[in-house]
């Protein structure tokens, strides 16, 4: 399988949401590869955050492309929504999707030239995976439960990473619990794609803490 460029993607989630567009500015004069939004429904996870209109504001207000991550119940119900906004990549849960229902998401993405994304809890079977693996673009492996930034990294999902990696050469990307301590593991494990929200949002450079995720080594 080829090297894959490392890519950093820091999430939304931890920023100050008074002023958006100048925090995703500064993650943009940082250097950063995606911008990182959580979406939560209030139901698949115990919170909510935000809908289409904000991920249409910041595609106006931004360069960077939008790594979209629904962690909602329907995400068929409002794929239309999130397309027409503006997302680059949109990332939905293995755990509220039938193999027939991830076809037919990742056959509308296709249409509309947006990457597949499909994601996987912590303590979901990884067996839930391996039928996706031939079509999806991006698996995002959880390294905290969903729902809230700010939490610790779960060392039990590296092997998940591994045993992705040995079958899937696609981007793998794993959000939760990202820092300069946690980065090197996920990378060395077959990780390319670093979520990354608190370590980010609250560094007194976030330019530097940028850089530090890139150049940590595998």
């Amino acid at each position: 399988m080829k090297q894959r460029k490392i890519l950093i993607a820091p999430s939304i989630l931890a920023a100050d949401f008074s002023r958006l567009e100048n925090e995703v500015k500064t993650i943009e004069r940082g250097r950063a590869d995606l911008v990182h939004v959580d979406v939560m429904d209030g139901h698949f996870v115990p919170n909510i955050s935000i809908g289409p209109a904000v991920v249409a504001s910041l595609k106006k207000r931004t360069s960077l492309p939008l790594d979209v991550h629904l962690m909602i119940d329907d995400p068929w119900f409002f794929l239309d929504a999130f397309i027409a906004a503006g997302s680059a990549v949109i990332t939905v849960h293995v755990e509220v999707c039938s193999l027939a229902m991830l076809k037919k998401i990742r056959k509308k993405l296709r249409e509309h030239k947006v990457r597949f994304g499909v994601s996987l809890n912590p303590h979901t079977p990884l067996k839930k995976l391996w039928p996706i693996m031939d079509f999806a673009d991006m698996i995002l492996i959880m390294s905290v439960q969903p729902g809230f930034g700010g939490q610790e990294f779960i060392p039990g999902v590296l092997p998940k990473i591994s045993s992705v990696r040995k079958k899937f050469s696609g981007d793998i990307e794993v959000d939760g619990g990202i820092t300069s301590t946690t980065a090197p593991l996920v990378l060395a494990h077959g990780a390319n794609i670093l979520v990354a929200g608190s370590y980010v949002f609250r560094a007194a450079d976030r330019k530097k803490a940028i850089a530090s995720l890139r150049l940590c080594k595998k």
